[in-house]
């Protein structure tokens, strides 16, 4: 019987606890941090000690195929972003150049990578400043990291960060923001031994021209008509040190539009990378502006209404036919009024049928005398007649409820 060395044994034990396998797995974090990161932006994740942010850059990382340099910021001298000074033959003629750290030579020699600069919500407002210049310009002393390296930070919450300080507001303000949770699902499947493995998202070279027009008139709109939101820095201290609007972080959100168009990506990805950038009110003002952009002409819709392509989005469904009723209102003719009935059928037939019975009601009160009703009206009937009842059924059932306390 083979003998063995008592670490032996612990390395083949410790072998089968990395013996672990991937599947594919569906991502909104890591994919709307991978759309950052392809979109060359500077990401913080936020999130508690211990819930997989280090993990999920790796991951990133391996995906993108990238070598990772992790650099914990709070444990670095303002110097060492800044560069060291090192002093030749003759400083008086030549000067004092600043030298950089050895891991951004070894970026710069690679030509590509991705910088992690991790615990930063515990770095010094000192080494905050100097890392100013590094986030935005990609200037370390005297040298600059090449196009191919990207920047992503991590920070803990001020309440859980050992000795932790607030973002300055210079730097908090050149960040895509991006808040880090765990999913509980993820987590149990993993450490039985299968990980999930993100599908990253790819750019369409035919949306690209589309997805740029897209995110300029979204912006610009928003800003034309809300001018003040152009530059709001929050009057709190946390609130400077999360995402605020200013023409740095709108042009970021242009930017984080336009990929997130090119790739398809979900609303929900694009909410985080919106919100993201410039806050929760200006980005719901702005992901507002964006879905009504996207609802088709009730115009075109009243042209061909029974091959009408209409939003899947219930919400969006919903205002697409109430613009259509009021397109009918502005111009009442016979052959619109129609029409709107054979839009409603279509509705019907594709969506969810609660979603015609407002627009039903309205549109029929719009009736002159001389219009005969239509037959749409008959296979529309039932559903209405269905909502109405199930919205007294509710009532009813409400009333018992409170009758009953």
């Amino acid at each position: 019987m083979p003998s063995y060395a008592p670490l032996d044994v612990a390395g083949e034990l410790l072998d089968l606890l990395r013996d672990t396998t991937t599947e594919p797995r569906p991502d909104t974090q890591l994919e709307a941090l991978s759309l950052a990161v392809a979109a060359d932006l500077p990401v913080l994740l936020w999130g508690e000690p211990g819930i997989g942010k280090t993990a999920a850059l790796t991951q990133l990382a391996e995906s993108l195929d990238l070598p990772l340099t992790t650099v914990i910021a709070s444990v670095h001298e303002p110097s060492d972003f800044s560069g060291l000074p090192v002093i030749g033959d003759d400083p008086a003629v030549q000067g004092v150049p600043m030298a950089p750290p050895d891991w951004a030579v070894r970026l710069v020699r690679a030509g590509r990578g991705l910088l992690f600069l991790d615990e930063l919500s515990t770095a010094p407002p000192a080494v905050q400043a100097a890392l100013l210049r590094l986030v935005l310009e990609r200037r370390i002393g005297a040298l600059r990291l090449p196009s191919g390296v990207r920047i992503v930070a991590a920070a803990n919450p001020r309440s859980s960060a050992a000795d932790g300080w607030e973002l300055s507001p210079p730097l908090a303000n050149r960040f895509v923001h991006l808040q880090w949770t765990h999913d509980h699902e993820v987590v149990v499947r993993g450490l039985g031994g299968t990980w999930p493995r993100a599908t990253l998202p790819r750019l369409d070279p035919e949306r690209l021209t589309g997805a740029v027009d897209l995110a300029r008139r979204a912006v610009c709109g928003l800003l034309t008509t809300r001018p003040t939101l152009v530059h709001r820095l929050p009057s709190g201290e946390s609130g400077r040190g999360g995402p605020w609007p200013s023409p740095r972080s709108w042009d970021m959100t242009l930017r984080l539009i336009a990929f997130a168009a090119a790739a398809g990506s979900s609303r929900e990805v694009l909410s985080l990378l919106v919100r993201g950038s410039v806050g929760d009110g200006p980005g719901l003002e702005l992901l507002a502006g964006l879905d009504r952009m996207e609802l088709p002409d009730p115009e075109e819709l009243l042209g061909d209404p029974a091959g009408a392509v209409l939003p899947e989005r219930g919400d969006l469904r919903q205002a697409a036919l109430d613009g259509v009723v009021e397109a009918v209102r502005r111009r009442p003719e016979r052959s619109r009024w129609d029409a709107a009935w054979t839009l409603l059928v279509r509705a019907l037939e594709t969506g969810a049928p609660d979603l015609v019975v407002v627009p039903a009601t309205a549109l029929a009160a719009l009736r002159r005398a001389e219009w005969d009703v239509p037959e749409a009206i008959e296979r529309l009937a039932g559903a209405v007649d269905l909502s109405r009842r199930a919205d007294r059924a509710t009532a009813r059932a409400v009333a018992a409820a409170e009758a009953g306390r």
